[in-house]
């Protein structure tokens, strides 16, 4: 199916330069490394760093592998993106866990993101040309318990970005690809007992997709991948043994520079995008602490906020919503979320939905979100 090339030019919007001095909106190379993958985080506000644990916890914080209660799990989750406006564009992901032990536990991932088919033309009379341009990322990791309630994991990740391609004005066009690695930490307390209910304290931190930035051509300007802090903290109300209800919060930041007006001549222009993309990726990270024109105010404008809960009875119905909020200034992406889930036997079944609240339409808007998850091997209890 042909599509407009309108489409691979917003897939392309990391790659862009300018930005509204008044929206200083950062944007980065290979967006798709921040879409939600699985429809148990997405029915829950696109969150899951402090979570319990599921077949998919290597987006969100791949240290919740450590206490995962079976011995391996395999999830498969599609995402339809702008379903609203043309088909075939949306993202797949396949997940694979294994419990070396009761203390560790190793875990593979593939996220695959398609455009479908675009038409390229270098002018009107031109015959034109078919292409299929993707973005795939593979990563592994390990995780580890430090001790009963804490454990720790690194990830590595291959990134490639094939959106660009060659033509009579960009003919040495090329694949951008890099590596990143990842670092997370996540707490889960022992069962509480407290006067009317048992309850469980959880929290978890992840520093995501630190590592190069990536190029389209030779010559071309090297762009910022994602990098990312997650931090979150959550408590699940163990009613009575078949009634568990979870309340979770999570808070988000790119660690990644704002765009800056460098000359100072009131434009982000061409000059400025320079300066900002000779900024090395590790650099970069640390000033996206203190770099904001407008000071710790707008600093905390960079960071997005996440409410989530998530009802289980008999572990095998599960009811979910959640909330996620983006200053108007650093994107506007407010939301609702519902989902729900099946579980029978070793298998499980989630669908999610989201509904926006902002003047700005959402990429996943409309759209039903699924993922399956499989649950095999012997039992952890992690007590």
């Amino acid at each position: 199916m042909k599509k407009s090339l309108l489409i691979i030019l917003m897939a392309l919007a990391g790659e862009l330069s300018a930005q509204d001095i008044e929206n200083r909106v950062i944007t980065t190379a290979v967006p798709f490394l921040t879409i939600s993958a699985d429809a148990r985080a997405s029915g829950m506000g696109d969150m899951g760093v402090a979570t319990s644990t599921d077949a998919f916890s290597q987006q969100w914080n791949p240290a919740k592998f450590a206490f995962a209660e079976r011995k391996m799990g395999i999830g498969i989750g599609y995402t339809p993106y702008l379903s609203n406006t043309v088909s075939g564009i949306g993202l797949l992901n396949a997940s694979y866990f294994n419990k070396i032990n009761d203390q560790s536990a190793f875990a593979v991932n593939l996220r695959y993101f398609t455009l479908g088919e675009i038409e390229l033309r270098d002018s009107f009379d031109d015959v034109g040309t078919i292409v299929k341009p993707n973005e795939l990322s593979l990563d592994g990791s390990y995780s580890l318990k430090l001790s009963p309630t804490f454990s720790m994991a690194v990830a590595g990740r291959y990134i490639r970005s094939n959106l660009k391609f060659p033509s009579t004005s960009s003919i040495d066009a090329q694949p951008g690809s890099t590596f990143a690695v990842d670092v997370a930490g996540f707490y889960r307390s022992p069962e509480i007992a407290y006067n009317t209910f048992d309850g469980r304290w959880r929290a978890g931190f992840n520093i995501s997709n630190i590592g190069g930035k990536i190029a389209y051509d030779q010559n071309g300007q090297n762009n910022f991948i994602p990098a990312n802090l997650k931090f979150g903290v959550g408590f699940d109300f163990i009613l009575d043994q078949d009634n568990v209800l979870g309340f979770t919060t999570e808070f988000n930041k790119l660690l990644v520079p704002t765009p800056q007006d460098f000359d100072g001549d009131g434009d982000l222009d061409a000059e400025d995008n320079d300066e900002y993309q000779s900024i090395g990726f590790l650099s970069g990270a640390f000033k996206s602490f203190g770099d904001a024109p407008d000071g710790f105010s707008e600093e905390l404008k960079e960071i997005t906020w996440a409410l989530g809960a998530e009802y289980s009875y008999q572990q095998a119905f599960m009811f979910r919503a959640g909330y996620f909020n983006e200053s108007d200034m650093k994107g506007y992406r407010k939301f609702f979320t519902m989902g729900a889930g099946f579980k029978f036997r070793s298998a499980q079944v989630d669908l999610s939905y989201l509904f926006s609240t902002s003047r700005i339409t959402n990429p996943v808007e409309n759209s039903l979100r699924f993922s399956l998850t499989f649950n095999l091997g012997e039992e952890f209890l992690n007590d």
